[in-house]
């Protein structure tokens, strides 16, 4: 029986995994394959499917299910608990028909995996909201409105308590929860476990079979028993004796079976074959697996190994081709050669490092792996940009291994390593003795991430980085850096409706700005307090907070930002009713504008000037103004604008009396926006259109 959930095409399934999402179909050519590899379990599945069925406790006191229908399968990582959980989730597909839903609640090191990820992986999944910064109760409820109206199968892979499982189940018992875990959820109710030990005698001796052939098996099958018997019928073991055979085939099984008798029987029956397995691995190979326990979330590419072990790419690639063979690794179904470490090795990977390899090793390992994921996500960055830039120049110099073909390719290698990618940043972090290298790795993320997916569809990614560089910053009296995240932060808490959020953090970062004497993140953080203020509509507080920042742009010569500035406060006198007030500072914002060139922003400032006249009851100035924005509209070929004035010169026309000409002013903007005057005013902008605030990470070297 193997671990690994095979694919088919008449069931629509949906796959999450932390900080990764994606659909896949099901064949029933694939179906078929996936009876043939499962092997035994009848009874555990028959209770299972029995268990589904079963009344419960409120349906034998007279009540309808409040809740899901869980299901607990519980048994030591390598008995093949969650290879039983994919095959009962196939048995049923039929019955919940809008798929399957797949979380790990625990990671490879055993740490558990925070509720908010785990709920966002989901809702994502799902394709329902998941705004950046949400916290897990208002997340898990989303969650729950979602399944209330489907039939899902959920899976809860590695669950560590009943604390994680709880929050995610669905209120209606049109849906079924399997949960995995390694003992009871004490807290969950009508749960009922099933509890695995090894495979029968007949179902390991076929799964032997699959690696050796029949012949080594049928020709001594005392000795197959045998080495059934010292492998605890457990399949991840017999996986890795297995290997071990197939890898030898002039051995036989009782030469493996004596070998293994003869050792010191400490431990589990898992621990002595693996431990037997890498002992019998080259010096290059055993380093390389022992160091793949330091890959993130267990998620290791050619790339991850070759920078941790220090060699190259293809002699990582092959070794981790040949630690599938010898069960010591699984293959990860994607596009691009991924492998995952299996999470009942994972201990012992991170017993052997720590007994065999010195700390610095460790500590340089790391070190490497991060470096070599920046350079990558540099490349993955570089090759977004126009040929003949600066940027495509460097990527021209970088290693043929480390360069993408083109876009896509580098979109398509982010999309698949970016769960591994973030977790890696998580770890860095965590680490706490690489911390400049975790500042890079994120900074680099942060740009390769904007630039495929546009800041508005990488909002949830982003909001956690720039958590992670806060972290950093504080840890390490960075007050610049500090203020650069906390901006961030408060730029997403915005967008996302969290307004007084998003106020305290603008108050932390101008505390940190004026601490890092740093004029861009003082002067953005007063102009984003006033911004702040005004969405809760504090008109004075606004104000004030615009002026501040108006001040010190003035003192600073910054003509440009100086009038838009004269902009936003008029635009908080006009929601005040202030309309003089508003008057001179679009005044003022129009000279500035002027001043610098900006014929645009001119036109744009002249037609807010003119807006404001006609709500102060002065509609000849309006008409003017107006007609003084279209002549410099028109000289900045902003077609837009020149027909939204048109418009407004009609409506200023009409209350004037002069239907006549407002109709011909009406017929020219028809005229120059044809089936674009349908188009909504608030569409919503591209990526590239969108501020750029939130991605800026302005501490880090300008050359990543």
């Amino acid at each position: 029986m193997t671990d690994q959930a095979v694919e088919s095409d008449d069931v629509t399934e949906v796959e999450s995994a932390p900080g990764r999402s994606r659909k896949r179909r099901r064949t029933r050519r694939g179906q078929e394959v996936a009876e043939r590899q499962f092997l035994g379990r009848k009874r555990e599945l028959s209770q299972l499917r029995a268990d589904i069925e079963r009344a419960g406790l409120d349906t034998l006191s007279g009540r309808k299910a409040p809740r899901a229908r869980v299901l607990l399968i519980a048994g030591r990582p390598g008995t093949g608990r969650t290879a039983l959980a994919e095959e009962l989730v196939r048995k049923v597909a039929d019955q919940y028909p809008d798929g399957t839903l797949r979380t790990r609640l625990t990671a490879p090191d055993g740490t558990p995996i925070p509720a908010d990820r785990v709920l966002r992986d989901l809702l994502t999944a799902l394709d329902l909201p998941a705004p950046p910064g949400e916290n897990a109760d208002d997340l898990a409820e989303r969650l729950r409105e979602g399944l209330a109206v489907r039939r899902v199968v959920l899976l809860l892979d590695d669950a560590g308590s009943a604390e994680q499982v709880d929050p995610l189940l669905p209120d209606t018992p049109d849906c079924l929860a399997v949960a995995v875990a390694e003992g009871p959820l004490t807290g969950i109710p009508d749960v009922r476990p099933c509890t695995l030990g090894g495979l029968d005698t007949k179902a390991a001796l076929e799964l032997l079979t699959r690696h050796t052939g029949s012949v080594r098996v049928t020709c001594d099958p005392r000795s197959a028993e045998s080495l059934v018997e010292l492998c605890g019928a457990e399949p991840a073991a017999l996986n890795i004796a297995g290997g071990w055979l197939a890898a030898r085939p002039k051995e036989s099984v009782a030469d493996l079976a004596k070998q293994l008798h003869a050792l010191e029987p400490d431990g589990s029956a898992l621990a002595r074959v693996f431990r037997f397995a890498y002992e019998a691995l080259p010096g290059p190979a055993a380093r390389i697996l022992r160091y793949l326990c330091l890959a993130p979330e267990g998620y290791v590419d050619p790339h991850t190994a070759s920078a941790l072990a220090g060699c190259s790419v293809a002699a990582a690639h092959s070794t981790l081709d040949a630690f599938v063979t010898l069960g010591l690794v699984r293959p990860v179904d994607s596009e691009l050669p991924q492998y995952e470490v299996p999470g009942c090795l994972a201990p012992f990977l991170r017993g052997l490092t720590e007994t065999l390899d010195r700390p610095a090793e460790v500590q340089l390992a790391r070190a490497r792996m991060l470096e070599r994921t920046v350079r990558l996500l540099t490349s993955c960055r570089a090759v977004t940009e126009p040929e003949g830039s600066a940027a495509r120049k460097k990527l021209a110099g970088l290693p043929t291994a480390l360069r993408f073909a083109d876009r896509e390719t580098a979109a398509e290698w982010l999309r698949v390593r970016q769960p591994a990618l973030l977790a890696a940043a998580r770890l860095a972090v965590a680490d706490g003795e690489l911390d400049t290298l975790a500042r890079r790795l994120m900074a680099a993320l942060v740009r390769a991430v904007v630039a495929h997916k546009g800041t508005e569809e990488a909002a949830p990614e982003l909001y956690g980085l720039h958590r992670l560089v806060l972290d950093v910053a504080e840890r390490r009296d960075l007050p610049r850096e500090k203020a650069a995240a906390l901006l961030n932060l408060a730029d997403l808490d915005a967008r996302t409706g969290r307004t007084q959020e998003a106020l305290t953090r603008y108050r932390a970062a101008l505390d940190a700005g004026r601490e890092a004497r740093d004029p861009y993140a003082t002067g953005r953080a007063m102009e984003s307090v006033g911004g702040a203020h005004q969405e809760l509509g504090d008109w004075q507080r606004a104000a004030d907070w615009y002026g501040r920042a108006l001040a010190q742009r003035l003192t600073r010569g910054e003509r440009a930002d100086a009038a838009r500035l004269h902009g936003r406060i008029a635009g908080v006198q006009t929601y005040a009713g202030r309309y003089g007030e508003a008057l001179r500072s679009w005044r003022s914002a129009v000279a500035g504008y002027r001043k610098e060139g900006d014929v645009p922003a001119q036109a744009r400032a002249l037609s807010e000037l003119a807006r404001v006249l006609e709500y102060a009851g002065r509609p000849e100035e309006s008409l003017h103004t107006c007609r003084e924005a279209v002549e410099w509209a028109r000289q900045a070929h902003d077609v837009r604008l020149q027909a939204a004035l048109q418009l407004r010169l009609a409506d200023t026309l009409d209350r004037l009396g002069d239907p006549a000409s407002a109709k011909l002013h009406r017929g020219a903007a028809e005229r120059m926006l044809g089936e674009e005057l349908a188009a909504p005013e608030g569409a919503e902008a591209k990526p590239s259109e969108q501020e750029p605030n939130a991605c800026e990470i302005r501490s880090t070297s300008a050359e990543d």
